[in-house]
């Protein structure tokens, strides 16, 4: 693989973990937010009667409440674990260019001594 090749593995790499970190960040403030303003009892009236469990308190909140959130966790996650495993392969393709490198300079040595 080429350096060329590594430094956009890189950027892709980080194009998805930075945002799929900023959503998880986002969507844990959006949860204490829920937690702390949604009743803790069923509210028929307001339309909150899906249970949602946050720290070890249950809130109730609107269908579409519960979606949005149950939807930006996941795929923040998603896109984390896409972004972790580019990640990763670049880790593994740049050790191994390195170790290229480290070769060809051992041989250059050797024909010179």
């Amino acid at each position: 693989m080429k350096a060329k090749d590594l430094a956009t593995l890189r950027v892709i790499s980080l194009l998805f973990l930075l945002p799929g970190l900023a959503g998880l960040i986002i969507s844990a403030m959006v949860s204490t937010n829920y937690r702390d303003a949604l009743p803790r009892s069923p509210a028929p009236e307001e339309q909150r009667m899906t249970a949602r469990n946050i720290d070890g308190t249950v809130v109730y909140q609107t269908e579409a409440e519960d979606r949005r959130l149950t939807v930006m966790e996941y795929t923040s996650v998603g896109v984390f674990l896409v972004g972790l495993s580019l990640g990763l392969v670049y880790l593994e393709k740049w050790g191994g260019f390195r170790a290229k490198e480290s070769e060809e300079e051992d041989k250059l040595r050797e024909d010179f001594s």
